[in-house]
C-alpha cells in the first residue's frame, strides 16, 4: 500500500521550534513527527511513500538517509512554491499512478498524531465504493466539514459562521471536524482540475456538488491532537508518557 505524507509546509505557528527545522523534525517524547507518522503508516501495511517537501527540504532528505528511510520506499516531492494540499497531492499523482493502482492509497498531515485505526478506515472506503473517505470527530474546530441527511459531504463552514457554504442541498447538515487523514481512490487524481497552489478540500467540495461520493469515518472513539503549535507538542509528549499508545 502506498501513502503520502504532508511536510511541505513552513511551520509558522510552530515557532520558536521551526526556527531552525521543518515541521516533519520537530519531536515529540523524542520522535520527530516524521517518524511518529511512518511508524503508523508501516504498522497498517504501507510500504511506500511520498513526502512533499519545502521549508528546510535538505534536512528531511538527509534524515531520511540517516535512517535508511526506515526500511520503506520513499520517494520525495519538492515544492519550489507551496502548492497546498491539493497542488501537493496533484504533483505527486505519478507516485500513485504507476503500475496497477488499482488500490486505494492514504493522504497523512504529518502534524498530526493519532491511535485511529486505518484499517478500519480502508474497510470502510471498500465497503461504501466512496470516491475519498475523511477521518472526522465531533468536537471544536475553527473550520467545519458538512455532512448531509445520507452522510456524504455537501458544504463547510467556519466556526464563528452562521451561514454554512453548501454545494448540494441538505435539511439537515452534520458539522464535523477534520482530522487530517484521507483514503483516497486513485481516480480521483485525474478528477483534480484545479491548477497551481490549491486546497484539497475545494476539489471535494467541487465533486460533491457533482454527486460524488465523499464521505465521513467517525473516528471520535481514537486519541487524537494537531500538533501545530508548541503547547498542542508539549501536551501530546505528556499524553504518550502517561496513558496514550500510538500505533
Amino acid at each position: 500500500m502506498k501513502a503520502m505524507i504532508l511536510a511541505a509546509g513552513l511551520g509558522m505557528r510552530l515557532r520558536p521550534l521551526t526556527d531552525n527545522r521543518p515541521k516533519a523534525l520537530v519531536e515529540v517524547g523524542g520522535r520527530t513527527l516524521l517518524e511518529i507518522t511512518l511508524s503508523c503508516l508501516r504498522t497498517f501495511g504501507v510500504r511506500q511513500v511520498i513526502i512533499n517537501v519545502h521549508h528546510f527540504a535538505d534536512m528531511v532528505v538527509d534524515y531520511l538517509n540517516s535512517n535508511d528511510n526506515f526500511g520503506m520506499r520513499i520517494e520525495i516531492s519538492r515544492e519550489d512554491i507551496l502548492l497546498d494540499t491539493g497542488g501537493g497531492l496533484k504533483q505527486a499523482a505519478w507516485f500513485f499512478l504507476e503500475g496497477s493502482a488499482e488500490g486505494p492509497f492514504i493522504l497523512h498531515n504529518v502534524d498530526v498524531i493519532s491511535t485511529i485505526d486505518l484499517d478500519r478506515m480502508l474497510q470502510a472506503h471498500a465497503a461504501s465504493r466512496a470516491l475519498v473517505t475523511l477521518a472526522v470527530q465531533d468536537r471544536e474546530t475553527s473550520r467545519y466539514l458538512l455532512f448531509d441527511e445520507n452522510n456524504e459531504l455537501c458544504g463547510r463552514r467556519s466556526g464563528g459562521d452562521k451561514v454554512p457554504e453548501l454545494v448540494r442541498s441538505s435539511k439537515n447538515t452534520q458539522p464535523l471536524a477534520f482530522s487530517g487523514i484521507h483514503v483516497i481512490s486513485p481516480r480521483f487524481l485525474p478528477m483534480m482540475s484545479e491548477q497551481g497552489a490549491f486546497s484539497i478540500i475545494n476539489s471535494y467540495l467541487r465533486l460533491a456538488a457533482q454527486k460524488e461520493k465523499i464521505l465521513p469515518f467517525r473516528a471520535d472513539e481514537y486519541y487524537w491532537r494537531d500538533l501545530g503549535k508548541p503547547e498542542n507538542v508539549a501536551q501530546a509528549a505528556q499524553d504518550l508518557g502517561e496513558n496514550v499508545s500510538l500505533p
